[in-house]
């Protein structure tokens, strides 16, 4: 078994090919590790299991415009099997930038975009309808697709107003799935009457190995409901990497073949049955790399999922 630090250190100075393909570093190497995908319970449609969130670190190499970085990024989750891209308008120049790299590699059209729509504020504010709607005709002016895939109400914000457009647009066919998200405990209860009382084929809400709430009942009810969840923090942020500084993955990881750290936190999060795909942030193509591999191979079972929350609440 090899820590997340001593895997990465071994892809970068294997070069290339390995960096490429890590599994030629894990365990069990000639055995072929089958990509998880999940359906969008609206359509049937399959995503990978994990895509790319383009907050934190990528919103900040995107405001630096160190492009070669992010190039390297989203090269590397297509290239490794991904589609699902995470942005939003209020992530800095993270839509725009990633946008432009993407349009000029040819890779925009293999992406499932995710984006978002807030110009009300999370306070509850009313939003303007004229300034929602340019804000999601900028979307599509600098994403270069429509329809866009995926445009979700950002943080619970006027419902109302900005959730009934999002309706409209896609009985217009300018966007595919609608949605909201939150991350905000305060906001739970509302995400549950508009998961009740909305047609909306997507939720976008935390959810880590040490933050689990969203097993109590938002998860059941996205099941019952056939709504598709996409999983932002499943780090929790920098919390977990805190957390496990210093100390090697458990040698059992390899029982779902998780070979990193990344992988053991990302793999417990897709374990759960009702999430679509988790989108962690990353700048460096080689977080994304191993990210990825927790979309391979096999997941942990229930009783193995309880092991490892034991394992990191004792540490």
């Amino acid at each position: 078994m090899i820590s997340r630090r001593a895997y990465l250190k071994l892809a970068m100075a294997a070069g290339v090919t390995l960096a490429a393909r890590p599994s030629l570093l894990w365990a069990e190497a000639d055995r072929k590790l089958e990509l998880i995908t999940r359906p969008i319970p609206s359509s049937g449609e399959r995503l990978p299991g994990i895509g790319l969130g383009s907050s934190a670190t990528f919103s900040s190499t995107a405001r630096s415009e160190d492009l070669d970085a992010l190039r390297e990024v989203l090269g590397a989750l297509v290239k490794e099997g991904g589609t699902v891209f995470d942005t939003a308008p209020s992530y800095g120049a993270s839509e725009a930038v990633a946008a432009r790299i993407a349009n000029e590699q040819g890779i925009a059209n293999k992406l499932f975009w995710a984006t978002k729509l807030n110009v009300a504020g999370r306070g509850g504010g009313k939003a303007d309808p004229d300034q929602a709607r340019a804000q999601l005709e900028t979307s599509f002016e600098r994403i270069g697709k429509d329809p866009i895939d995926l445009i979700q109400v950002h943080n619970m914000a006027d419902i109302p107003t900005q959730l009934g457009m999002l309706k409209e647009y896609r009985a217009e066919g300018r966007v595919r799935y609608i949605g909201v998200t939150t991350t905000f405990p305060q906001q739970y209860q509302g995400l549950e009457r508009v998961m009740e009382q909305e047609p909306i084929d997507f939720i976008g809400v935390d959810y880590a190995i040490d933050n689990r709430t969203m097993e109590e009942r938002i998860l059941p009810l996205a099941r019952d409901k056939g709504i598709a969840v996409l999983i932002y923090a499943p780090f929790g942020r920098t919390r977990l990497w805190d957390k496990v500084r210093g100390k090697e993955v458990p040698r059992w990881a390899a029982e779902f073949d998780a070979h990193t750290w990344g992988q053991f936190f990302l793999k417990f999060v897709l374990a759960h049955p009702v999430v679509t795909a988790a989108t962690p942030a990353t700048s460096r193509a080689r977080h994304m790399i191993d990210n990825m591999g927790a979309a391979m191979g096999r997941l942990p079972d229930d009783e193995m999922r309880q092991r490892m929350i034991a394992h990191i609440e004792s540490l």
